[in-house]
């Protein structure tokens, strides 16, 4: 069998030695080279962040003195600033808050009080017109009628400015407005009543006041102390020292200072005029704010310390005064079971002036925290018709003992020597001690408020022009580097 001739392979060239010659060793070569141009590029590597990039600009920076010098300067720029904007905030906020305690705080509380004395002579206006009967009912009701009136209204009122109120404003202004119309009818049961000559009037009479002291003096009460207590809060704000306006402001001054002395400690110059500039508006400027709060604050502080408390005790002395009368008429229109009132009556008396002969009670207090002679003297004035008045309630509790009824009646009720007439004089005086006291009170913080304006202003007048001295007298050390 013959086999088919074989093509016999190429063999690589060698030298004697065997060796492969350089021809055939490029021709190896050559499809490595290949191999290698058709390889793709490696991506360049990732750019650093504008944070990194900015940290090494100010890292090269700082190893030149110009580069230093400017790092400096936008320090000293942007703290000038800062201590004007944040003197500017501090000064501003307590110039509103004073603002709010003077337009809103205090009137809200005046009106939270005065809603109490309404609910609380409405009461006892309206057990004295029915002690009264038809000879003197007519007076006692206007005045009734009067008070549901003034207190529906401040009501309203009260309710309009809840919104932004605490949770528990809002609910005793819910209770005040639940019971007061049951209240109001209570009444015109008890009087109409009393018309026919029906004894029920009295029993319903004694309902409508223990609806009043149960339900609706309390919450009258209870928003009258968390007004009170949202007004000592924004006193005590419009007072707060600025710690960090006044923080900021010697910050400043130090890194001003830091700067100058190096400067003079590379260079040899005491003194640079514009930044010996900047220092000194800077002074000017921290001085502002720390003597305008001191003076600020002297006279807020004494309408929180005395304003407020003497306007607080006069308050509880007007409504413990109109129940101790409620308390006075109730205790005859029961006819001889009018004990507990007699006792309710004595208590408050003891409560407003101190028991008998042992001056104190409410009524000393109050003076002790009377601002100023005018104060005090209406305050003893109020003192005098209040016991005149406790002398003639024993008097009239004597006759009704001894079975003298109608002249216990005509002693409560009449005119000239009457119990009436003494509280009658009370009252106005206690009036008068708290239009005085709320005038004091106004002045004062007005006169604090006053004394913060322009302040604001000033701040970012005087910062602005520091941060512009400090600015140049950086820029004229740095010209001397080109």
């Amino acid at each position: 069998m013959t086999l088919p001739p074989t093509t016999p392979q190429a063999r690589p060239a060698r030298d004697a030695g065997g060796t492969p010659t350089a021809v055939d060793g490029a021709a190896e070569a050559a499809p490595a080279r290949r191999r290698r141009a058709r390889r793709v590029p490696l991506p360049p590597p990732p750019r650093p962040t504008a944070l990194v990039e900015g940290a090494a600009r100010l890292r090269a920076a700082l190893r030149t003195e110009p580069g230093r010098l400017r790092v400096i300067g936008g320090l000293l720029a942007v703290l000038l600033l800062a201590f004007g904007a944040v003197t500017a905030w501090q000064v501003s906020s307590r110039i509103d808050t004073a603002t709010a305690v003077r337009e809103e705080s205090q009137p809200l509380s005046a009106d939270a009080a005065a809603l109490y004395r309404s609910l609380a002579d409405a009461n006892t206006t309206a057990a004295v017109g029915f002690l009264a009967g038809d000879d003197g009912a007519r007076p006692a009701r206007d005045r009734y009628e009067d008070d549901i009136r003034d207190a529906t209204h401040r009501l309203l009122e009260a309710t309009a400015h809840a919104a932004g109120g605490s949770e528990d404003a809002r609910r005793q202004l819910t209770v005040l407005a639940e019971h007061l119309p049951v209240y109001t009818g209570l009444v015109e049961a008890a009087r109409a009543n009393d018309r026919q000559g029906y004894p029920l009037g009295g029993a319903y009479l004694r309902y409508a006041d223990a609806r009043m002291q149960d339900q609706l003096l309390p919450a009258a009460e209870r928003l009258h102390a968390l007004e009170h207590g949202r007004l000592h809060e924004e006193l005590a704000g419009a007072r707060a020292r600025p710690w960090a306006a006044l923080t900021c402001g010697v910050l400043v001054l130090g890194v001003l200072g830091w700067s100058q002395y190096r400067h003079y400690r590379r260079t040899n110059r005491v003194l640079d005029p514009a930044l010996l500039a900047a220092t000194a508006i800077t002074g000017l400027l921290l001085g502002w704010l720390a003597v305008a709060h001191t003076l600020s604050a002297a006279p807020l502080a004494t309408a929180e310390r005395t304003g407020t408390r003497s306007l607080e005790l006069l308050t509880e002395i007007h409504t413990e005064s109109l129940q101790a009368r409620g308390d006075e008429s109730l205790a005859l229109v029961a006819r001889g079971a009018g004990t507990s009132f007699n006792d309710s009556y004595r208590a408050r008396m003891a409560t407003v002036l101190g028991p008998p002969g042992e001056p104190g009670g409410l009524v000393a207090r109050a003076g002790a925290a009377a601002g100023d002679d005018t104060g005090r003297a209406l305050l003893r004035t109020a003192a005098e018709h209040a016991e005149e008045w406790r002398e003639r309630n024993a008097a009239a509790m004597a006759a009704e003992d001894s079975g003298a009824y109608e002249e216990a009646v005509e002693r409560v009720t009449g005119g000239p020597g009457s119990t009436g007439e003494s509280f009658d004089r009370l009252d106005a005086a206690l009036e008068a001690a708290l239009h005085h006291e709320r005038q004091r009170f106004a002045a004062a913080v007005d006169t604090g408020r006053a004394r913060l304006e322009g302040l604001p202003q000033g701040a970012f007048v005087l910062a602005g022009g520091a941060a512009g001295a400090a600015l140049l007298g950086i820029g004229r050390r740095l010209s001397e580097y080109r």
